[in-house]
């Protein structure tokens, strides 16, 4: 009998395609889901910040850091979805210091209520991680009147890190980790219609956010020098988070039937997805890197327009006046 026989058999045959083709799958899978940081470290006695740490990369993040002994406050806008994914997180790891605290990045004014109760409480902040984002959205303004993807993206962490920089100069050696994404190779500052107010197209101003958070950490990182303060930007791979809520295409009854199994071995887990976040954060090796662009784990070239300095000398100025991080804080 030949050893191919049963494939005779339709039910057979189905079988031992749905069998290689689901394993082939997770192989992919597995291959897809980028570095690892495995090193251990005890963060005990270390204040961190972590934006957007409700759901998704953030709230991987918060819990690999509770569970290394870290104080941790999610900067959040929706408060009852941070509590719950806090209580999760304090009873997984035992650790009772992780807060949480209101912090909406469309709002100027909310940035700077959070910045002034942090101030109160506590006296340093040795890891600011600014991981919240939205993507692709409808066209829409902040409260202050700027376009959502780049007013949260790049202007509320802007404003956020320059009103806590005392903080973490104070702290040193402290880091700054600013989590981009690919899109940023694809992204163009527009000097001329920054905010999209003349035309807005969805993706470009999501890749001009994206860039926009690279041309701020190279520029920052300069401005630190000498101050043991560090800044370094990453992308953390696609992730299976709640950012694509805004793509319908991704959203609709066909694409959860047929669309997204073609794509899910290729897309990260949020746990895979913060890997990177926590080797820029945590790495005893990187104390002293800064100005740099990281992806799964390891050190990456960045797009030539982020290299840019005459556009990440503007950038930063039209951010402090959008911004103005010198007014006081609100107590």
């Amino acid at each position: 009998m030949s050893l191919f026989a049963f494939l005779k058999s339709r039910t057979a045959f189905w079988l031992s395609f749905t069998g290689t083709t689901t394993g082939l799958a997770f192989f992919v899978k597995d291959l897809m889901q980028g570095g690892q940081f495995t090193k251990e470290t005890n963060e005990t006695g270390k204040v961190f910040i972590v934006t957007g740490a409700n759901t998704g990369i953030g709230k991987e993040t918060v819990r690999e850091i509770a569970k290394r002994g870290g104080t941790v406050y999610m900067a959040c806008r929706n408060l009852k979805k941070c509590e719950e994914a806090r209580e999760e997180i304090v009873l997984e790891t035992k650790n009772k210091y992780v807060y949480c605290r209101q912090c909406d990045l469309a709002s100027q004014e909310s940035i700077r209520h959070f910045v002034a109760a942090f101030k109160r409480e506590q006296e340093h902040l040795h890891v600011l991680i600014n991981n919240a984002g939205v993507m692709r959205c409808p066209r829409s303004l902040t409260s202050d009147g700027i376009e959502l993807q780049l007013g949260v993206n790049h202007m509320g962490h802007f404003l956020l890190t320059n009103l806590l920089l005392g903080l973490l100069k104070k702290s040193s050696p402290s880091r700054i980790v600013n989590v981009s994404s690919l899109a940023h190779t694809r992204g163009e500052i527009n000097t001329g219609d920054l905010n999209s107010d003349k035309s807005y197209d969805e993706g470009k101003a999501y890749s001009q956010s994206k860039l926009a958070n690279v041309l701020f950490t190279r520029e920052l990182a300069k401005r630190l020098e000498g101050t043991n303060v560090t800044a370094n930007a990453l992308h953390p791979g696609v992730v299976d988070t709640e950012i694509i809520r805004h793509m319908g295409f991704f959203n609709n009854f066909f694409a959860g039937l047929f669309v997204k199994p073609l794509f899910w071995p290729f897309v990260k887990t949020p746990r895979n997805g913060a890997q990177t976040s926590l080797y820029v954060a945590l790495d005893p090796e990187l104390e002293k890197v800064t100005g740099q662009y990281f992806s799964d784990c390891k050190l990456k070239e960045m797009a030539p327009a982020a290299t840019d300095t005459q556009t990440a000398k503007w950038l930063w100025a039209v951010s402090e006046k959008w911004t103005k991080p010198t007014m006081i804080t609100i107590q």
